[in-house]
């Protein structure tokens, strides 16, 4: 990956094109057909890069995955809506995300990334954008750093007053166990938080695990929401060790429970599973068109604001 001059004014001091790029696997269209207004809340953005380069070296093969790749796959999908997740790579510069939730317009919204440095004004600038929330990542690396470009759940707390003004959320993303030490605290904060990928549990422990159980309970409290990415938890590739989590979720509280499919499906390589093969699974999992309509309609749209 080289570096490529200096990005945008207030981006980071450097920039990086990646010497190479992965193309995503594209989905085919779904056995299913998805409800009218369906939401795939979480999928990434990633160039092009001689237009928005990365602001930190990219630990995991970088995706060719621009705006237009990624509205075709939800069109593929037949996803109205979705929700772009900011990725470590790009830090806190927002300007891929943004310039991607312009060119879908009210179909999209976007999940971005600042610190407590953040002014009144690039909050503000942000909601206009259409972002919605700020993402927070406490997963680290054998050295215990956290990945280049993350904001850790210790920042949440100084935020989150100036969040709740400006109409943001927290989306958090972390190893199952960090959640026991941070979410008794940080569902005291009166701000609604998004848990990414099933809280990142681990099946093969079972409803005995501590982790689960808190987050089932807090689920069904309705303190937090919970993204219902199965592929980042079970097994490819039916996933059936994921299915008694996902269904002990929706059970707990089918009005904050959300479906994404997580594409472009950064550091899976040959193992990507095909969105449209999580569209199926999904609708078989879910069982009747009202709980789809929740998941996939309803509840996003009261999330995210979408009109």
């Amino acid at each position: 990956m080289s570096a490529a001059g200096n990005p945008s004014p207030g981006a980071q001091a450097r920039a990086y094109v990646p010497d190479s790029v992965e193309t995503p696997r594209m989905p085919v269209t779904p056995r299913h057909t998805l409800p009218a207004g369906a939401c795939d809340t979480h999928c990434h953005v990633f160039g092009p890069y001689e237009r928005f380069p990365l602001q930190h070296p990219s630990s995991y093969a970088a995706p060719d995955a621009p705006a237009e790749r990624y509205l075709r796959m939800l069109d593929t999908l037949g996803a109205a809506r979705g929700v772009l997740v900011q990725p470590a790579p790009y830090g806190t510069n927002p300007d891929a995300l943004l310039a991607a939730v312009a060119q879908g317009g009210e179909r999209l919204r976007g999940i971005a990334v600042a610190d407590p440095t953040a002014t009144d004004a690039k909050l503000q600038a942000l909601y206009d954008g259409g972002v919605r929330g700020l993402r927070f990542v406490e997963a680290r690396d054998p050295a215990g750093n956290l990945f280049a470009g993350s904001v850790g759940f210790d920042q949440v707390a100084a935020l989150a007053p100036r969040m709740k003004r400006f109409g943001l959320h927290a989306q958090l993303w972390a190893p199952c166990d960090t959640y026991l030490r941070h979410l008794p605290a940080l569902a005291k904060l009166d701000l609604p938080l998004v848990i990414d990928h099933l809280g990142s549990l681990v099946p093969a422990r079972g409803a005995e695990d501590p982790v689960f159980q808190m987050l089932h309970g807090l689920l069904a409290d309705g303190r937090i929401w919970m993204k219902l990415t199965v592929c980042r938890v079970g097994t490819a590739p039916d996933y059936e060790n994921a299915r008694g989590i996902h269904d002990a979720f929706t059970r707990a509280n089918p009005d904050q429970v959300l479906w994404g499919s997580d594409w472009p499906f950064v550091r899976m390589g040959a193992a990507a599973p095909s969105a449209d093969a999580l569209v199926d699974l999904a609708h078989d999992w879910l069982g009747n068109d009202a709980l789809r309509r929740k998941v996939w309609v309803d509840n996003p749209a009261r999330l995210y604001g979408f009109r």
